[in-house]
């Protein structure tokens, strides 16, 4: 089978699942394709047990395939850009602070606990693995996820307060654990040895401030050229080339691309539809970049099964990752209220905002994007991709079909929501 045909395969899949996730199961499309896309990629997993052929012809399809290039390089891209297309720019500046500390803040210390705990969790099990190994695992899991979050939110009917915290930290989140990952990734590809807290702190800065600046500078060029359009083919091609090309120019100045390309659908979400788009181009807009998110999730989860079902699972991480529930929700937890808890003294906190912020900050597309990055053959890192596989199962099936009770028992509805 030939990459197009895999892709193509995996589209249609994706197509059938939208049409099942709306037919049959009346979910929201994102978290019923979401779902149909982890039970087909659990069935490949489990066929591979049965059939031995298929984990060869499998194989010999993924060998071709540079995850590293084809994710981190490339499909991260539409991803962060349809997501920062769906926020409300006006809530998000009254919750500039907060969203800023969360993003930050609540995802460099989740990294250390998630990777603190798990080292410890490891070392019980004696089941060796380096430092930076557990690192990794924390920067790709502490991020939440914006797809996920935002279809969540939508359904739900959260307050307006804590839904913009929510939203924007997981969408700047994103950028933030991206350049942890991918820092992490560098230093255990040279042998395994951390970058001191000075350099690290002077690259994250250099990356992430360049990555937004240069995305906002491409996002107001590409503000001025929808100004001088009225064409929704156009708008939407030029948003596209946007998404694609600051991101790539990005990753050649290495700068942040995750960042730069937020940054650019930040300015185009906000200035770019106000004043920029008429009502039939936006609409047209919001239905193209949401089709291009579901289409990209789909491929990336069943693209996650495959590459499960041809590496060979060490069945003591079974166990790994069910322990790793618990721990990245403490994890959570513990960042999260460490971040709201100082902010308490310059922001106002609303009630239950701490709970909600944990069981709703939901992980999807971004840790298994981050998880096929990893190195393959490298070890019992390479066992990361079923552990974070276990993590999103729950967290997408679990915490996010149990988000709207849980508001319910904390009483904290917005009003008019059904």
């Amino acid at each position: 089978m030939t990459t197009f045909a895999l892709l193509s395969t995996l589209v249609s899949l994706g197509a059938l699942f939208g049409l099942i996730s709306y037919r049959l199961l009346r979910l929201p499309v994102s978290i019923g394709t979401t779902i149909l896309a982890l039970c087909a990629a659990s069935a490949l997993i489990l066929g591979g047990q049965v059939w031995p052929g298929l984990r060869l012809a499998v194989t010999h399809v993924m060998a071709g395939i540079d995850f590293n290039q084809v994710v981190l390089h490339g499909m991260l891209a539409f991803l962060l850009f349809a997501g920062a297309l769906q926020l409300d720019l006006k809530q998000l500046a009254r919750q500039k602070l907060p969203v800023l500390s969360l993003s930050i803040a609540a995802t460099a210390l989740s990294t250390v606990f998630v990777a603190g705990l798990f080292k410890l969790s490891l070392n019980a099990l004696a089941i060796p693995m380096t430092t930076v190994g557990v690192l990794l695992f924390g920067a790709l899991i502490s991020p939440t996820d914006p797809t996920a979050v935002l279809g969540m939110l939508r359904r739900v009917g959260a307050p307006v307060s804590i839904e913009s915290q929510l939203a924007g930290e997981s969408l700047f989140n994103d950028g933030v654990g991206a350049v942890i990952f991918l820092a992490l990734l560098d230093a255990s590809a040279s042998g395994g040895t951390l970058p001191s807290p000075g350099h690290f702190v002077a690259l994250l800065l250099l990356k992430a401030g360049g990555g937004v600046a240069l995305g906002y500078g491409l996002g107001y060029l590409t503000y001025r050229l929808l100004r001088l359009v009225d064409s929704y083919r156009i708008e939407i091609t030029l948003t596209l080339a946007l998404a694609m090309g600051g991101y790539a120019l990005a990753d050649a100045l290495r700068l942040s691309a995750p960042l730069e390309v937020v940054a650019a659908g930040l300015l185009v979400s906000g200035r770019g539809r106000r004043f920029a788009m008429s009502e039939v181009t936006r609409a047209n807009l919001d239905r193209f970049w949401e089709s291009i998110d579901d289409i990209m999730n789909v491929v990336l989860y069943l693209l996650l099964g495959l590459e499960l079902l041809i590496i060979p699972i060490d069945r003591r991480f079974l166990l790994v990752g069910l322990l790793a529930i618990p721990i990245v929700l403490l994890a959570r937890l513990a960042s999260v209220g460490v971040t709201v808890i100082a902010l308490a003294a310059v922001h106002r906190r609303v009630r239950g905002t701490i709970r909600t912020l944990t069981w709703g900050g939901l992980r999807g597309s971004l840790a298994v994007a981050l998880a096929l990055a990893l190195p393959r053959g490298k070890g019992l890192e390479q066992q990361l991709l079923l552990v974070t596989y276990m993590v999103v199962v729950f967290s997408v099936v679990v915490q996010g079909l149990t988000v709207k009770p849980f508001l319910h028992r904390l009483r904290l509805r917005r009003a008019g929501a059904v």
